[in-house]
Formats: C-alpha cells, structure tokens, sequence
C-alpha cells in the first residue's frame, strides 16, 4: 500500500542485508549463480552480529550448523535438486516452537536450557522445504502478552524507534524481518501475535485459519484459540511460506472477487478498541486504495462486540490456566509478575462458563458465516495505534485505554472465530508504521493472501 508521505519513514537502524529483499528475487539470484545459500547465511549472520545488541531479535544463534546446511542446499541446487521456492532461505523461527538443533526457553525462566528432542511439525516442514534455520526469535513469556517486553531475554526494539515496543508476542521475529536480518520469520497467534507485531513494524503478517496449520511442538497458550503464522517482507513472501507450512499442498478455494466487484466491508474500531483518528484515517484511505472505491461499513459485525470479547476472555483464560496450573501453583517466583498475574486472574474461570463459551463460538461462527455471503473481506485497523514505548501500559488522551486491551482489540476476535485474516503495512503516523487488517471467511486462506498479493503494492525501501 503506498504511504501517505513523499517518501516513507527510515528506520532507526542501518538495515540488513534482506530489508526489502524478496524471496523470488533471491531465489533468481541464487539459479544465476550470483548468489548462493551460503552467502545468504553469512549476509544473515553479519546482520545479526550488528543489529541485535541494539534490537535484541534473537535469543539464538546458529550460524555454524546454518552454513553446513546452506552447504549442503547449493550441492543439491549444484545437482539439479531445488525443493521449492524456500530452498536456500535463511528464517528465524519464535521461541515458543520446538526446535530439535536449539534451545526452546518460551520467554521463560522455567525452560532455560530446555533442548526439546524433536523439531515442531511446521518447522520440520519449512525444513523439508529447503528453508534454513539461523535462530530463535523472542517472545513474549509464554506468548502470554501482546507488548513483546517481557521475556526473560528482556524486550524486543521495535526498528522503526528503538524506545517503542515491537508488539508480541511475535516480538523477535517482527524485528528481525524489519531491521533486514532474515527475510521471513515464524510466529505463533492466539490474539494478534503475528498481526500487532506486523502492524507495529511495518511487515505483512498472516494469520491462518484455525486448525491449517499444525500445532504439534508449538507450546499452547490457548489452543483452541492459537496458529502458527508468518511475518514477512511482502504478501508474495507470505504466500510461499504458507504453503510449505501447508505441506506444500493448496486447497481449492473459492476466488475473492475481481478488482471490479470486490465487496469490502469496514469495521469500526468501537466498542471493539479505541480510536486515534489519525490511524483510523490512515487506515481507511489504505483500504479504499485497496478496493479501488468507497468502502461501506461492514453489516451486523459491532453487535456481536460483547459476545465476541466475553467468549475470548474464558476461552483463553481457561485454556491458559490449565497449561500453566502447576507451575503457578509450585515456581511461581519464576513467572514475570505480569504473566503470573494475568494468569492467577484466569483461575476462576468455572467449567461451565468455558463450556458455555464454546457453545457461543459455535453460534457466533455460525453468524459470521452468513455475513460472509454478503462481504469478500472485512477490512479494519490491525492495531488502532503506533507503537506504544517499552514498559507503557496506558494509552492517554480521549477514550483511554490499557495498552494490552488496545493492542489486541482489533485482531482477537478473528482468533475466536478462527478466521484467516491478515495485517498489511498501510502507511506512517508519526513516522511509525500503521496496518490494514483483513479478514476472510473460514478457509479462504489462499483467496485472502491472493487478492493481496494482486492489489497490494509495498511501501517504498
């Protein structure tokens, strides 16, 4: 989406090698012989050494076994063997997802050191596809926060002002696709966890619908609520990790309409967020670029507000308390006082009220389902502010807010719903990235990231 300004913002900091690097461009590098795999971990690993002491991205790093890999890549490249469009691709993965050559810690102090056996399933996926995994990228502790500042590894810096937080809990793989360390990174979403840090960093971020992609070596948060997602440089690079996350196979969905005849409904922020008029207007010219016309608000989707927030509050204060019960109850000391008291405050979620809001997610799909056959897509903010500073937690001025609420209004109730939906860079405010979020019906994924793929221009480098 092209920015509002004659020429976009700059980072605080010099960018890696991959900042604005395309995945098909490196791949055409690397056929032509200008390039190789092993060049590219080595463009990843110099990138790193100088920007993370400044945006603290990543928790580990491997560049040594990354370039026996890369090695082996360009000896298959070499003999006619290319896996798909990732071969040869350095990528950082979040450190909530197993991995079986580093260390998973989920942001906390009870897993320092912990080594899991076995890769996570997708990420043993984006392996098979040829993908080359440099690092782990922060979290949130236990993915349990949307602001990405409290981890035991400390705070990720947002690129765009390192005072700023990056948003989470996908916090380290938003920075380093941002400041140009990788060029595509995996995140997990159970609220908006690769869509706020997307939005707040300026990246394309995807959320699939619930259930697509495999949950087995992700640690759950709330896992009836959660997937695993991609933050990326384009719509493009979003796509081909998608489908390697997929198992390489892309099911037949129906084509969101053509440019013509698009039915985009907007959302507004109300009761669902705060609104910052200046993001809100923002946002919406992105939108109506997008549609290429006017963009009519949404039908029947705010009356559903209260529903939708009640039944994410027990869903997942239920399912995060049952993940967590033991180690409250025996290491509680070792928790972030935050994660500890958000998760002491979901312990009286009684059995029937979880059970009761399953039942009204059911119901509630069943209506979104039907507003479906009357919109292509929703269209609303991601975030409805820029990036708060590290450590706030209170959003000032009219209709104020908690950071936390703010942060998430926007993206959790298509979690609850197991919506795809996804978080496209849509211009600056105040020289900080804002997001255009939109959401498809349930298993439009590839509709979804198709029609941005061929509406959506990026922002200039």
């Amino acid at each position: 989406m092209t920015q509002s300004h004659p020429t976009s913002p700059q980072l605080a900091v010099e960018p890696g090698f991959f900042r604005g690097r395309r995945i098909a461009d490196l791949q055409q590098a690397m056929a032509s012989g200008s390039l190789t795999a092993e060049d590219l971990v080595r463009h990843a690993g110099a990138a790193i050494e100088r920007l993370n002491p400044q945006l603290n991205a990543f928790v580990h790093v491997d560049i040594a076994a990354a370039l026996a890999i890369a090695r082996e890549r360009d000896a298959e490249r070499a003999s006619g063997k290319v896996r798909g469009p990732l071969h040869g691709i350095p990528v950082a993965i979040k450190d909530n997802v197993d991995t079986a050559d580093m260390p998973t810690t989920m942001g906390a102090a009870h897993f320092l050191g912990h080594r899991p056996q076995a890769d996570a399933r997708c990420v043993a996926l984006l392996r098979e596809a040829g993908a080359i995994v440099v690092g782990k990228t922060l979290t949130h502790e236990f993915a349990y926060g949307p602001t990405g500042d409290r981890s035991v590894q400390g705070a990720a810096r947002n690129p765009w002002r390192t005072t700023q937080m990056t948003g989470g809990s996908s916090a380290g793989s938003a920075a380093a696709v941002a400041a140009g360390m990788v060029p595509v990174a995996l995140g997990t979403d159970t609220g908006g966890s690769v869509r706020v840090p997307s939005a707040l960093c300026g990246l394309v971020g995807f959320k699939p619908t619930h259930g697509r992609v495999s949950d087995a070596g992700v640690f759950p948060l709330a896992p009836t609520l959660e997937d695993p997602g991609v933050l990326a440089n384009c719509v493009e690079d979003a796509q081909v990790f998608m489908q390697a996350l997929s198992g390489g196979a892309i099911a037949p969905t129906p084509a969101i309409a053509a440019t013509a005849s698009l039915r985009m409904g907007w959302v507004v922020n109300v009761p669902f967020a705060i609104d910052d008029a200046a993001v809100t207007a923002c946002v919406r010219a992105a939108a109506e670029r997008f549609a290429g016309g006017a963009v009519q608000a949404a039908p029947e989707v705010t009356p559903h507000a209260r529903a939708l927030q009640s039944a994410l509050g027990a869903i997942q204060r239920a399912e995060a308390y049952e993940v967590h019960a033991e180690r409250v109850e025996s290491e509680p000391g070792k928790f972030d006082p935050e994660v500890l008291e958000r998760l002491r405050a979901s312990r009286p979620v009684l059995g029937w009220e979880y059970v009761r809001a399953l039942k009204e997610r059911a119901r509630l799909q069943a209506e979104f389902a039907r507003l479906f056959q009357q919109v292509d897509v929703l269209a609303l903010p991601a975030v409805a502010i820029t990036a708060p500073a590290l450590q706030q937690r209170s959003v000032a001025g009219p209709g104020s807010a908690g950071v936390r609420e703010t942060l998430l209004g926007l993206t959790n109730p298509w979690n609850v719903l197991g919506l795809p939906a996804i978080s496209l860079p849509a211009g600056w405010v105040n020289g900080m990235p804002v997001g255009l979020q939109l959401v498809a019906a349930a298993g439009a994924d590839e509709a979804l990231l198709a029609l941005a793929a061929s509406r959506w221009q990026a922002p200039s480098f």
